[in-house]
């Protein structure tokens, strides 16, 4: 199959203080999420002067996948486009018709199966096309990428490198402990063609990376970000609840590796960097946080091979299969869509 461009389709972020209602708005846009809620999330990118990282570090994303397509002859354009702000999927995909581009790849900047993770991706592309028209170029996601090695080895390197920061006299009290962003316990039920996709591909992930990087240390995978109200149960445990019960464990020190996350955007920086750092400096817990794949050169090269497995002859041999299926060929149309919402 033939295609004329990539792009980039990620969450998107505020980049000014007058930004953050209006986009925290379009996050929950039907979600019945209270003026309160938005309010108390809102503080959190004042914290930072009301700028999410996310649109920055996709920025030189970009930059990255576009100077690697160069140096190995890939002749595709990339354009960029988001979720929830400025560019937004649909402008991109405006931009894309008017440049000729007839039929494009999708790279997310989310490696896990589940509905909020892959197919309301799915989704936006498809919304962004219906408002661009019948002219809109077609665009095929790229698989999930959650146990590739540009993936797992990043989180690994990253790993030992916040290792190296702690006592190494505490190596027998020291934990490793994995992090993603929390989701209902529903969703998680029904993420997946069969359901448990989101859980099990992230349990996939802390295995793989736990045995590059430390496999002499016992580590847990637990949850963060949590935005829910207190009646719906989420998948626990939080990371903070869980930092004051690894203590009481007698755990002295802890590397805290957000596998769910490709790069260190709003909810790494404050739900970890600053939230579960202080529930540790409370607690007396050593505490050094893993970095995120962001622009690391093995994560661009991902990229271009996913790339490669839809459009080079030797695609059949590069693909990472499941069960005996491309991934693509893995998601039919009610895939990881809540049961309430399936046709």
């Amino acid at each position: 199959m033939a295609y004329d461009a990539l792009v980039l389709v990620s969450f998107g972020g505020p980049e000014r203080p007058e930004d953050v209602l209006p986009f925290l708005q379009n996050v929950t846009r039907g979600r019945g999420v209270p003026p309160e809620r938005l309010a108390e999330v809102a503080e959190h990118y004042l914290h930072f002067g009301g700028v999410s990282p996310i649109n920055q570090q996709c920025r030189d994303l970009l930059a990255a996948i576009r100077d690697d397509f160069a140096a190995n002859g890939i002749d595709l354009p990339v354009y960029w486009g988001n979720r929830n702000w400025d560019p937004m999927l649909a402008d991109t995909v405006a931009q894309m018709r008017d440049d000729g581009v007839e039929r494009a790849l999708a790279f997310v900047t989310s490696a896990y199966g589940g509905y909020s993770s892959c197919r309301q991706y799915q989704e936006d592309i498809a919304a962004a096309r219906a408002a661009v028209g019948p002219d809109a170029p077609v665009i095929e996601k790229l698989r999930q990428f959650w146990d590739h090695p540009g993936f797992v080895e990043p989180h690994a390197d990253a790993v030992r490198a916040a290792l190296a920061q702690l006592d190494p006299a505490k190596r027998d009290s020291t934990r490793l402990v994995f992090t993603a962003h929390s989701i209902p316990s529903s969703a998680a039920a029904t993420a997946g063609p069969t359901g448990g996709r989101y859980t099990a591909q992230m349990a996939e992930t802390a295995r793989l990376v736990h045995a590059a990087a430390a496999p002499d240390l016992p580590y847990d995978l637990v949850w963060q970000s949590r935005s829910g109200p207190p009646q719906v149960p989420w998948l626990e445990p939080d990371i903070n609840d869980h930092l004051t019960a690894l203590v009481e464990q007698g755990v002295t020190s802890v590397v805290v590796s957000p596998i769910g996350f490709v790069s260190d955007h709003l909810e790494v920086v404050w739900d970890l960097d600053t939230e579960a750092l202080e529930t540790a400096k409370q607690l007396g817990l050593d505490f050094v946080r893993a970095g995120t794949p962001g622009t690391d050169p093995r994560f661009v090269a991902m990229v271009r091979e996913l790339v490669a497995e839809r459009t080079t002859p030797d695609g059949e041999r590069l693909r990472r299969r499941l069960g005996e299926l491309p991934m693509w060929d893995t998601c039919p149309t009610p895939c990881c869509v809540p049961a309430a919402r399936r046709p």
